[in-house]
């Protein structure tokens, strides 16, 4: 740092910007079994259409967060209206915010048959990604968002995903480290 920049920090300053530094640093990379656990895997869900997709997701959200149903549906709905979630090549990361949910919560569903999400690319959808982060969470849910859409972007994985047929196998291709998921 230049002497005139370091000059203008306080000796206090520094100690808080330090501390700051190594926690940042400090902080493991977030893996998708963070956000997802092994009862959070739906591996053939049956539905017919987008809003029943939200419907059955918005159920089991709500059986595993202790959440209200129609709340998490609602959310849900809401997002929906903004834009499509479908992020295409068959997936679709649903997504919303909850003022009474403490942490992120993420729940992964294998949909028996593809249904139209009214993706970009015109694909039906197959592999859905639910999150739901606390009213509070902006750079976490972001950061939740990403790491979920970098991995069901990767063919291979999508792949071994539509191949697993049953929530133990999801969980273990979900649980793959991001370097061997590949």
């Amino acid at each position: 740092m230049p002497a005139s920049r370091q000059s203008s920090l306080t000796p206090a300053s520094q100690g808080l910007f330090r501390n700051l530094t190594v926690q940042f640093t400090s902080e493991r990379p977030m893996t998708i079994t963070d956000l997802v656990a092994p009862e959070a895997i739906l591996p053939a869900l049956k539905v017919i259409s987008k809003k029943q997709a939200l419907q059955e997701l918005a159920a089991k959200a709500a059986e595993l967060t202790g959440q209200n149903e129609r709340a998490v549906f609602e959310v849900l709905l809401q997002r929906e209206k903004l834009g499509t979630t479908a992020v295409g090549y068959g997936v679709a990361i649903p997504h919303g915010k909850l003022p009474k949910l403490e942490k992120l919560f993420g729940l992964f569903a294998r949909l028996e048959r593809p249904i139209d999400f009214e993706a970009m690319d015109g694909q039906p959808v197959d592999l859905v990604f639910l999150l739901l982060a606390p009213e509070g969470a902006g750079a976490d849910h972001l950061k939740a968002l990403a790491r979920i859409a970098r991995l069901l972007r990767d063919q291979d994985i999508a792949k071994k995903l539509r191949a697993s047929r049953d929530a133990q196998a999801i969980y273990s291709v979900l649980a793959l480290p991001p370097a061997t998921a590949a």
